[in-house]
């Protein structure tokens, strides 16, 4: 086991920039950001590896890439993991009820609000 500063990294991968934490989760090693966080910005902006460095220059091109890398070595396993993340938010955010301000902001309608 060896300590990165933030989470108890158990187990090295052959990526030298990624780590599996202790519930098996990859990460970029020493820092907190998951591969698949990494992997949902280049989706959703469709970011190039030096667009997300500039979005993240506490990353280095060469963690990005291994975590690129990493993705598309473990694509079905890491796509699931997405998929059930996701999965959460949408049941989390069903669970949470509107605030009245914002009840009161969408009864105004858009060219009443000030």
């Amino acid at each position: 086991m060896v300590s990165m500063g933030y989470a108890e990294v158990i187990m090295e991968t052959r990526y030298e920039h990624i780590t599996l934490n202790e519930d098996r989760v990859p990460e970029i090693a020493g820092t907190t950001m998951k591969v698949v966080e990494l992997v949902v910005e280049q989706r959703a902006y469709g970011w190039s590896p030096e667009e997300l460095h500039f979005q993240h220059p506490y990353l280095t091109l060469g963690q990005i890439h291994s975590a690129l890398a990493y993705y598309w070595d473990h694509r079905d396993e890491l796509d699931h993991d997405i998929r059930r993340r996701l999965e959460r938010v949408e049941e989390l955010r069903g669970m949470n009820q509107p605030s009245k301000l914002a009840e009161r902001l969408r009864a105004q309608g858009p060219g009443q609000r000030r």
